[in-house]
């Protein structure tokens, strides 16, 4: 009986050490795929994407979540949060707008939707590209392994990779975790700022891809500063 009962254990072991390597290699049984398009998922998932929701619609973009191939680096709503914030909130474009003497935000309307579009498509890449088809970066030897440059559809450069983690002392066999990176600078792309982790990968409607970006830290455009001078200059519209 004793013996029996270690046969069974180690076929328990050798099945669940079966399953974490199939986890490991392909991302899991979950079944990532959603029966609609990149719109109809955003909506659905109404907790951390209404707000994303509603800024598709204002920059006039909705038939392209609707019908056109692409993938998408999706900011939550804590993102836009942080970003629009209000008066009070450090480092938040309301409380840039108080400083220099001008109405703050009031509600998403009150941007100027070619604002929106041009920073909404900072995060929307031609192709279906999931974690799999992204090339490997480690930060401590980007000359080695850079990861890769990418024109999203507002035409400005991301460097996109997969960093590997490591696992029992054994360097990039552990988890992996995708990471973009805006580039300010073409000939400088080493150099990226606004590094933005992804917290989930690879959600699949019927027209793309979704890689959530992890919203600690995260700012909507990438370039905070960029999108407050942006906003600045062209005014709100009213909200009355």
């Amino acid at each position: 009986m004793r013996n029996i009962i270690i046969v069974c254990a180690g076929l328990l072991l050798v099945l669940t050490g079966c399953k974490r390597d199939e986890y490991y290699r392909d991302g899991g049984k979950a079944n990532a795929d959603y029966p609609g398009d990149m719109f109809q998922y955003l909506q659905a998932k109404a907790a951390p994407f209404d707000t994303i929701a509603q800024i598709v619609k204002l920059a006039g973009l909705e038939n392209t979540f609707h019908q056109t191939d692409f993938t998408f680096f999706a900011p939550d709503d804590d993102v836009i949060k942080r970003t629009i914030g209000n008066a009070k909130i450090s480092g938040s474009l309301n409380q840039f707008l108080f400083d220099v003497g001008r109405d703050t935000v009031k509600r998403l309307a009150d941007i100027d939707s070619l604002i929106w579009r041009k920073y909404l498509q900072r995060y929307m890449f031609k192709g279906i590209n999931r974690l799999k088809d992204y090339p490997q970066i480690d930060l401590d030897l980007q000359n080695q392994y850079p990861g890769a440059l990418y024109y999203s559809y507002s035409g400005d450069v991301s460097n996109i990779g997969v960093i590997y983690g490591d696992a029992n002392k054994v360097r990039y066999i552990g988890p992996r975790s995708l990471i973009i990176s805006y580039v300010l600078d073409i000939n400088n792309a080493e150099n990226a700022v606004f590094r933005t982790y992804i917290s989930s990968s690879d959600i699949k409607p019927r027209n793309g891809v979704v890689h959530t970006l992890q919203y600690n830290g995260a700012y909507f455009g990438f370039d905070r500063n960029d999108f407050f001078t942006d906003v600045y200059n062209t005014g709100l519209h009213s909200s009355n």
